[in-house]
């Protein structure tokens, strides 16, 4: 069984699709459960965003100790004053290991950077800005930007995928 820290469709739907990826052999039972990151609501660094979710596929672990995975999916963002860019880090949690990787970075608009700064959670800035409601369980920030190309499925699967490596080549990581 795996514990995804989270109610939301599309994270719950990327760790699906990769554990499928990396294990195709194999099925598997996923269910969210919805747990506390711990950090803001919106985190605004690399490091908070990293905390939130190994914080989250901790507590998703403490919350459902019978499961065999763990994992927090955490999105965040980094404002340099001139530019705001978005990524998400995945944590991934096993009974002995923990591995994590990060999703690719972007630009954010710069409407949708102003909100961000004015103290808006990025989905509800990205609803604003495009007109949508509840993007954060759609395509989101990159699905809109993209025009779909990537959505927010695809991007966290390739950084489920990533840190899965360690749990494919056991061998080499030890």
């Amino acid at each position: 069984m795996i514990f995804v820290a989270s109610k939301n469709p599309v994270k719950i739907e990327a760790v699906r699709l990769g554990f499928q990826a990396m294990f195709p052999e194999k099925t598997f039972e996923i269910k969210g459960v919805d747990v506390p990151s711990g950090v803001s609501d919106q985190p605004a660094t690399d490091a908070v965003t990293l905390q939130g979710a190994r914080n989250r596929a901790e507590r998703a672990r403490l919350a459902a100790p019978e499961g065999s995975f763990w994992v927090g999916i955490e999105g965040g963002i980094e404002d340099n004053g001139q530019d705001m860019y978005a990524f998400a880090w995945v944590v991934v949690r096993d009974g002995d290991r923990t591995s994590q990787a990060r999703t690719g970075t972007f630009t954010l608009p710069s409407e949708v950077a102003q909100l961000v700064r004015s103290g808006i959670e990025l989905g509800e800035a990205d609803d604003i800005v495009f007109g949508r409601t509840n993007s954060k369980q759609n395509d989101g920030a990159v699905g809109l930007l993209t025009d779909g190309l990537i959505d927010r499925t695809k991007y966290y699967e390739h950084a489920v995928v990533l840190a899965l490596i360690p749990f494919l080549k056991k061998d080499l990581y030890r």
